[in-house]
């Protein structure tokens, strides 16, 4: 089987290279490879597709820069709607299964209970709204898909919250964070291992039938805590794997309304898992729980 995974060089995709490897060629793609894939260009997506001819797409590529989506909204729409809904014609027209990834940010996060897949959406900021369309065109092309929507997505490489405080806490003696915002902080590994169970599920024939299983699903870390419960379990666990001497920055509880951001975040972003696990047997471990066997992973390196 030959597996198209859009995103190269992004953390997830980086994992998805190892764990999807077993199932057979995984061609990985980005701005940088050759041939380059550039979703900033939809119109240039087909052609790559068909000229890799997969078995199966894995998206993994999108634009994250939450912020700078509020000034460069015509981009965002390009790589997160556009180029989503390109890579599902190209999937319908060959019959092939589309892996895709989603957020959390569809969701307003104005309740105080897990958000099921079925729940009203309204993403207050643009890459919300990019990420919904995404989903919305792939629904509607007819595709067999696998929409995952997962959130607070962190990792030993690229950009992420996890690198951003151990960076902030080695240099600085305070580190302050928000602590009225709630989600499940999710290990990007998580991500990857379970997409390789969902494949390994869907294998008929030596390839990938989603058809019988398309749909959303939510898939995070399970539990929940704020940025600041986040933060103050990072700083003692990557303590105690001596990844941060015991001098590291203390951790500040502050408001949203003290950390004004162009974007507006969700403040309650849980996903409910009961679909996922009750379709395909699939529960993550509780997020602290991840986290130390990332910070393990990072330490042993």
């Amino acid at each position: 089987m030959k597996i198209l995974v859009v995103g190269r060089s992004g953390q997830l995709a980086w994992e998805l290279r190892r764990t999807l490897a077993c199932f057979g060629e995984v061609v990985a793609l980005d701005r940088q490879s050759e041939p380059a894939i550039d979703l900033a260009e939809p119109g240039a997506v087909a052609a790559l597709v068909r000229a890799v001819r997969p078995d199966l797409i894995v998206n993994a590529a999108a634009y994250t820069a939450v912020d700078r989506a509020e000034q460069e909204p015509d981009l965002a729409w390009k790589v997160n709607a556009e180029a989503p809904a390109v890579l599902a014609a190209e999937a319908t027209r060959l019959g092939i299964g589309l892996i895709h990834y989603s957020t959390d940010y569809v969701f307003p996060g104005d309740g105080a209970v897990p958000y099921r897949e079925d729940d009203p959406v309204g993403p207050r900021n643009v890459y919300g709204r990019s990420k919904l369309a995404g989903e919305q065109a792939i629904a509607a092309s007819g595709a067999a898909h696998l929409v995952l929507r997962t959130a607070w997505v962190y990792g030993v490489r690229g950009q992420n919250f996890l690198r951003t405080m151990l960076r902030l806490m080695a240099e600085r003696e305070v580190v302050r964070v928000i602590d009225d915002q709630f989600g499940a902080p999710t290990w990007v590994r998580m991500i990857a291992e379970a997409t390789a169970i969902l494949v390994a599920s869907s294998l008929r024939s030596g390839t990938a039938d989603l058809a019988g299983a398309s749909g959303v699903y939510h898939l995070t870390c399970s539990g929940q805590t704020s940025w600041y419960g986040f933060a103050c379990a990072i700083r003692e666990q990557a303590v105690a794997a001596g990844l941060l001497p015991d001098t590291a920055a203390r951790v500040e509880a502050i408001p949203t309304s003290e950390y004004p951001t162009p974007a507006k975040r969700p403040a309650h972003s849980v996903l409910d898992l009961g679909k996922l696990e009750a379709r395909f047997g699939i529960v993550l471990p509780v997020w602290d729980q991840a986290l130390e066997l990332c910070l393990a992973d990072l330490a042993g390196r």
